[in-house]
């Protein structure tokens, strides 16, 4: 039974970090956005990005042995409030990484709400420029931008 108990304010947890804050009205206007990264500078979201950016170097061809050093200038793009007609929240977010081999590139993701295993929980899509060998996100990442 207390395992049932750890599982489930697990769980509300990991919802109430990535849950969306409210909106400003006059700021989704004007797209003006406060230094505050808010979900987007989530260590969970980020640190997945880490992991998942390792593994893609490590597992596509041709890709240069590379990790995330550090994220910097995070920052919301956009935000698609889940609707009536669009049930799932989702962030368009970006930043610029520091490289391991000392170089600087633009990354793009979106943050999914609720999109996790089973439909709990949050998914997370990125695309670091330059290491989209497959176009996966189209040319230039547009398709997180």
């Amino acid at each position: 039974m207390k395992s049932l108990a750890r599982i489930a304010a697990a769980l509300a947890l990991s919802l109430s970090v990535l849950a969306p804050g409210p909106a400003v009205s006059a700021d989704l206007i004007r797209g003006v956005h406060a230094y505050d990264p808010g979900v987007c500078g989530n260590e969970r979201v980020l640190g997945t990005i880490g992991r998942r950016f390792d593994h893609q170097v490590r597992h596509v061809p041709n890709l240069p042995p590379v990790g995330i050093a550090a994220f910097y200038q995070v920052r919301e793009n956009r935000y698609l409030p889940a609707m009536e007609d669009r049930p799932i929240d989702r962030r368009y977010c970006q930043a610029t990484v520091a490289l391991t081999d000392g170089h600087q590139r633009d990354v793009w993701y979106l943050i999914e709400i609720p999109m996790g295993f089973a439909g709990i929980g949050s998914n997370v899509e990125f695309c670091v420029a330059g290491f989209d060998r497959w176009n996966v996100y189209g040319g230039g990442c547009r398709v997180l931008r």
